[in-house]
């Protein structure tokens, strides 16, 4: 049996993951941000104040990356850490203001780009398509699956 690349799921949800990274880059580029600040944001934009461990497991990084990405959203102006109020040994992560303004070009970027490369798809196809993912992903990860987006 030899391999065979256009039917193997990794080797496919890699190639069709790059590039959605390359267009969301290309749209939220100009607004100061990359493809490894996004998931923070929009995590924090989710809720804000989260500590960077819970970062870590919400978003499945490694905590080396997760620390580099922070200091970098920090040295743009993007978060501010402060320690909290109950227990002083944590550190909790706030968007500044700058990063909340950044919250609808952001995304809706993001929309753009799933909207453009879903566009060979019918309605149920994006949905069975989504959902299926979401039930790969919590099928190999301790994340639960995202809220069902077929509708009813």
């Amino acid at each position: 049996m030899t391999f065979d690349k256009h039917r193997s799921a990794g080797y496919l949800i890699n190639h069709l993951a790059r590039i959605f990274a390359r267009n969301l880059s290309d749209r939220i580029q100009p607004l100061g941000l990359s493809t490894g600040t996004f998931p923070a944001m929009l995590a924090l934009w989710e809720q804000d104040g989260r500590t960077q461990k819970e970062l870590v497991a919400l978003l499945d990084i490694e905590q080396a990356t997760m620390a580099n990405t922070l200091a970098r959203m920090e040295r743009d102006k993007l978060i501010l850490r402060k320690r909290d109020a109950q227990d002083g040994r944590v550190q909790r992560i706030w968007l500044t203001e700058r990063a909340r303004a950044l919250q609808a070009p952001a995304t809706g970027a993001a929309d753009a780009v799933n909207a453009a490369a879903l566009a060979g798809l019918s309605a149920s196809e994006r949905d069975t398509f989504l959902a299926l993912m979401g039930k790969l992903i919590a099928a190999n990860t301790d994340t639960d699956p995202p809220d069902d987006p077929t509708p009813g």
